[in-house]
């Protein structure tokens, strides 16, 4: 079987634009969650949440350095944030002047709802004025999921397999397993994966808030996110990009790519068993951990670090940590949730904890769970790495990422040698 790597990273996300500077930021346990200044809020229960900083600062969110302010008005949000994600990781790749052929490069970028935004604000535009006659002829473009992927392809010229997943919470990483598959089975050899969401709308704040799933830790933002602690009330919903380059190990070699990490190993499960409460025990997210283990030909006690799915909620973060327990006893694994310095960036989460993952290996340091003050008593002597980073070695990382519906994905990256 033919072995994928990962030669080029980029992100956009609440704690900075850049591998560079959101990696120092994670590592400092900086957070990127605030109030919500952008719309109003007051008939919403949650009015915080993690959303990029724009400016035109190193760091900060510029969709002007990829795509022409003409061209942003066609697209929604979440296509400016995979644009400039993706942007940055074809660049770190080496692939902005790709001589090979662009046939066998590929996309795979997903969304967990796509232009939400757009869908709304389009809906209010009609009730308002009565006519549908100013709908834009951009409006279908901007709301589906697919868009983003399309919009990489066009931009870059990648004619091969375009493909966006749709999978809730699961969906980076979703988009990031099929796009090692296609490798693998010799349709590409060079794959754009990843995920982008930008959900942080009236419409999105009020469907979450309506499910109470949402933190109301209003006047504590930066607080609010706290996976494993007995003071949590909900997760942060977030919003950004991951987009990360994959390619065939050999291909790589030949033109002499930089390599962060092999992807080694995935799962997927379905709980059935709830729309939105996972399994008892996190059963479902266990035996996608144990596939993953398996394809990577991998014990438990070879894996040093987890960023877990880690939302801060209820049912949420014990099934994770007790399925992970059982599945890790008697191993010095460690794990940790960077969502509580993000937030939830939903359809993006897997592809950015998977760039947090890889820069783990590539570093040997483990980024801290920030506001684990009091600990559940299920977390016992467990390593959750808390509000601290930590040096270890890392030579292998598994990402969790489970989503609405019961759907299940587990990734293990782990270091080339």
């Amino acid at each position: 079987m033919k072995k994928v790597v990962i030669t080029g990273m980029g992100i956009v996300c609440p704690v900075g634009t850049g591998i560079d500077f959101a990696w120092k930021n994670i590592l400092n346990g900086k957070s990127g969650i605030r109030k919500i200044t952008e719309f109003d809020t007051t008939e919403i229960a949650s009015k915080i949440a993690g959303v990029p900083v724009y400016g035109k600062e190193p760091g900060e969110f510029n969709p002007d350095t990829v795509i022409e302010p003409k061209e942003q008005r066609k697209m929604e949000k979440n296509i400016w944030y995979g644009l400039t994600a993706a942007h940055e990781a074809i660049t770190d790749a080496g692939l902005l002047e790709y001589d090979g052929d662009k046939y066998r490069v590929g996309v795979s970028v997903g969304s967990g709802v796509g232009g939400l935004s757009t869908i709304a604000d389009t809906y209010k535009d009609i009730l308002e004025s009565g006519t549908t006659r100013f709908v834009s002829p951009f409006f279908v473009p901007k709301a589906i999921i697919n868009m983003t992927a399309g919009y990489i392809s066009i931009k870059y010229g990648f004619g091969g397999p375009n493909i966006a997943m749709a999978t809730a919470c699961a969906t980076g990483s979703h988009a990031i397993a099929e796009g090692a598959a296609i490798i693998e089975r010799g349709d590409a050899d060079i794959m754009i994966c990843g995920g982008t969401e930008a959900a942080v709308c009236s419409l999105g704040m009020i469907g979450f808030s309506a499910l109470r799933a949402l933190s109301t830790r209003n006047d504590d933002p930066e607080h609010a996110s706290r996976p494993w602690d007995q003071d949590r009330d909900g997760f942060v919903l977030g919003e950004g990009a991951g987009i990360l380059v994959l390619e065939e190990y050999e291909h790589a070699k030949a033109r002499g790519a930089k390599i962060y990490a092999e992807v080694a190993g995935f799962g997927m499960t379905a709980d059935a068993h709830h729309i939105t409460a996972p399994a008892p025990n996190g059963e479902g997210g266990k035996r996608a951990m144990q596939i993953a283990l398996d394809k990577a030909g991998l014990k438990p006690s070879d894996i040093d670090y987890i960023n877990a799915h880690g939302t801060s909620t209820g049912l949420g973060d014990v099934g994770e940590l007790v399925a992970v327990k059982d599945l890790f006893q008697g191993t010095n694994v460690c794990m940790s949730s960077t969502k509580s310095m993000t937030g939830h960036l939903l359809g993006a989460a897997g592809a950015i904890e998977a760039i947090f993952c890889a820069l783990a290996i590539r570093d040997n340091i483990v980024p801290p769970t920030m506001n684990l003050e009091n600990p559940i008593p299920e977390v016992g002597d467990f390593n959750l790495v808390p509000n601290k980073s930590q040096q270890k070695t890392v030579d292998a990382a598994l990402s969790n990422s489970f989503g609405f519906g019961g759907t299940n994905a587990s990734l293990i990256l782990k270091r080339v040698k």
